[in-house]
């Protein structure tokens, strides 16, 4: 540490005390947003206390003491020299402890939340360096200009201080003309702060664990010295369960393994975030996965087990999101993402993801808040972008991806009851590296929608008949094209009916066409078939006439579940609905797939026809049984509502 004489302590000491609040907050603003609020809060105060240099026990010029006089600001050019200094060296290194001073046993620290502006700087902020945070701190709390904030910035040992000036000034303007206010706000505040306890029940059971610990320390050493004069003996092996929860066995694939292997899932990611080596944070994670305490939140999709693991899994990312603390794992059946609230419960979130591909795999949901989320992106995904399903003529929009592979906030359709107004999918572009036509056009890209699961639901499309589209014949198509926008357009609004049931895939299949009565134009008969993680699926069966609006959902004909219908397993399919033409007659509708040779009504409508398509006169919802008759001879019945 440097020493100072006796009078430039003084005035240092005076400096920190009259400008405390404007040092810590710029020590806050410096230090790294990986440690999370609460441990900033408290490096930031312990840094500018330990910003005071020592006094030298000799004067420097052997004789008369310094002057005293008007060098208060040399004073404190001094110590946010030394904060600086102090913030700058904690780059890299968040995860180690703080400082002696201040400490705070069992309450959380944290800043008083600002709004949507302080939240979006708060996140560019944490993904730049923080030679680049110390410039913005130093133009807009400090107010100097960019030749003395360099100045600044070597003499604090910051790592190339032209092009921290370069990149703050891009996000200076990135951020628009507030940045000023929004760093001065009580989002970046840590001597104006809100307080929490700490996890209560953890916090007893840790005390109990420590008692324990303590006896078994004790017996340990009894025991040792009672083998100690046995003679040596072997040191019992760890179990299995015991190595799965040790972080320095967590499974790491190589970062460009995904460009060279057949088996393009989630085996082929690398570990990201900037906690990957946090041990500590990791072991944690691992240990409430084994061992949920109490209070845990615990989601798990449909099908999926919660058990603990049973091998070291692989760790696919540790770092910050949004103020909370998250870790996922891959055990090759599962995903796991452990989140960690600065002043919440943790949570555990699973979900299936055995038999992922290259479109199962692409990405994984990150983080969530009310009404928006974010992806974390496979490393074989080159672009994304984001497009609303009820608008299919709307160009999509560009979406940025931080160096990580996490997005930015993407909206979520809206929540149960609240209508349908919107769809808000993404849309995937693979690595010319993994797929050679990739770099252009539509057909290489995908869409993937959030339906609350930790994995996104691939959407597929089956062309009607007349564009040969058959679930049997090569299978779905990506629905990245106009008609099939046009055909999900109208079918989006029913996936909110699979929220949080461990979807895999959802396919549109326009299994017939259909003339309708008195020339009221052409209708679609669409089977909607959605396929789980775990094996079963279910279909829904919808009647698309001729509509005005883009995303008119058209009417419901059936359903079914636990079913193979509508898939190259079951590539048959009736449906039947009664429907009122322009004239205020009554019909009773059917149509079949391509295989299907003939229609038969009988019951309370009585009619038959050869072809896929029939139209009866019929009473409003008078009952009525339809059969389709194969080319094979085989007989298909209509789906029931």
């Amino acid at each position: 540490m440097d020493e100072r004489t006796r009078a430039d302590v003084e005035r240092a000491e005076a400096a920190i005390v009259e400008h405390y609040p404007r040092l810590v907050r710029l020590a806050y603003l410096v230090l790294p947003p990986s440690m999370g609020r609460h441990r900033r809060v408290l490096t930031a105060h312990a840094l500018v206390q330990r910003a005071l240099p020592r006094a030298r026990l000799r004067r420097p010029d052997g004789g008369l003491p310094a002057q005293r006089g008007p060098a208060a600001e040399a004073g404190y050019d001094l110590v946010r020299l030394r904060t600086l200094r102090l913030a700058l060296a904690y780059e890299g290194r968040a995860g180690r402890g703080l400082p002696v001073l201040p400490q705070v046993w069992g309450l959380r620290l944290f800043p008083r939340a600002g709004g949507a502006e302080e939240l979006a700087l708060d996140q560019a902020l944490s993904a730049v360096p923080a030679s680049v945070r110390a410039t913005l701190g130093l133009w807009h709390l400090e107010g100097l200009d960019e030749d003395a904030a360099r100045t600044v910035l070597e003499e604090a040992g910051a790592p190339a201080p032209d092009l921290a000036q370069q990149a703050a000034g891009q996000l200076d303007r990135e951020a628009g003309a507030g940045a000023v206010g929004l760093l001065n706000s009580g989002e970046f505040d840590p001597c104006t702060v809100q307080t929490r306890p700490t996890d209560l029940l953890r916090r007893r059971q840790r005390l109990r664990a420590a008692a324990a610990l303590g006896a078994v320390l004790v017996l340990g050493a009894t025991a040792a010295g009672l083998w100690w004069g046995a003679g040596d003996r072997p040191v019992r092996p760890r179990t299995v369960a015991e190595q799965a929860l040790d972080p320095a066995r967590l499974v790491r694939t190589p970062n460009d393994r995904w460009a060279d292997t057949a088996k393009v899932d989630f085996t082929a990611w690398p570990a990201r975030g900037r906690q990957a080596g946090d041990r500590e944070l990791l072991g944690r994670a691992l240990r409430v996965w084994a061992a949920p305490p109490a209070d845990a939140r615990i989601t798990a999709a449909a099908g999926t087990s919660t058990r603990p693991p049973d091998h070291p899994p692989q760790l696919l990312y540790a770092g910050l999101i949004d103020n909370v603390m998250v870790v996922v794992f891959h055990d090759g059946e599962r995903l796991v993402r452990y989140a960690e609230p600065e002043d919440a419960t943790p949570t555990l979130h699973f979900a299936r993801v055995d038999g992922a591909d290259l479109t199962g795999g692409a990405a994984l949901v990150i983080g969530r808040g009310n009404g928006w989320m974010r992806y974390l992106l496979a490393p074989w995904i080159s672009e994304i972008t984001t497009r609303d399903l009820l608008a299919p003529g709307a160009l999509p929009h560009g979406l940025h991806v931080a160096p990580d592979g996490v997005t930015d906030r993407i909206a979520t359709p809206p929540a149960p009851g609240g209508g349908c107004g919107r769809w808000p999918v993404a849309r995937f572009r693979p690595s010319t590296r993994v797929v050679e036509n990739a770099a252009h056009g539509d057909d290489a890209t995908f869409l993937l929608a959030d339906l609350d699961d930790l994995v996104p639901v691939h959407l597929l499309y089956v062309p009607p008949p007349s564009a040969g589209g058959t679930p049997a014949n090569g299978g779905p198509h990506e629905a990245t094209g106009a008609p099939a926008l046009r055909s999900w357009a109208r079918t989006a609004c029913e996936l909110g009916a699979l929220r949080g049931t461990g979807v895999r895939s959802v396919t549109d299949w326009a299994f017939a066409e259909q003339d309708l009565p008195g020339g009221a134009g052409r209708a679609t008969w669409m089977c909607t078939r959605a396929d789980t993680w775990r094996g079963p699926g279910s279909v829904t069966l919808r009647f698309l006439a001729p509509a005005a609006r883009p995303a008119d959902p058209g009417r419901i004909a059936g359903r079914a579940a636990d079913t193979a219908a509508c898939s190259r397993f079951g590539p048959h399919a009736v449906g039947e609905i009664h429907w009122r033409a322009g004239t205020g007659k009554w019909y009773l509708l059917a149509a079949g797939s391509q295989d299907v040779g003939g229609l038969t009504a009988t019951g309370g409508v009585r009619a038959s026809g050869d072809g896929s398509t029939l139209a009866a006169p019929a009473a409003p919802g008078a009952p009525a049984t339809v059969t389709g008759r194969l080319r094979s001879g085989v007989s298909v019945r209509a789906f029931g509502p």
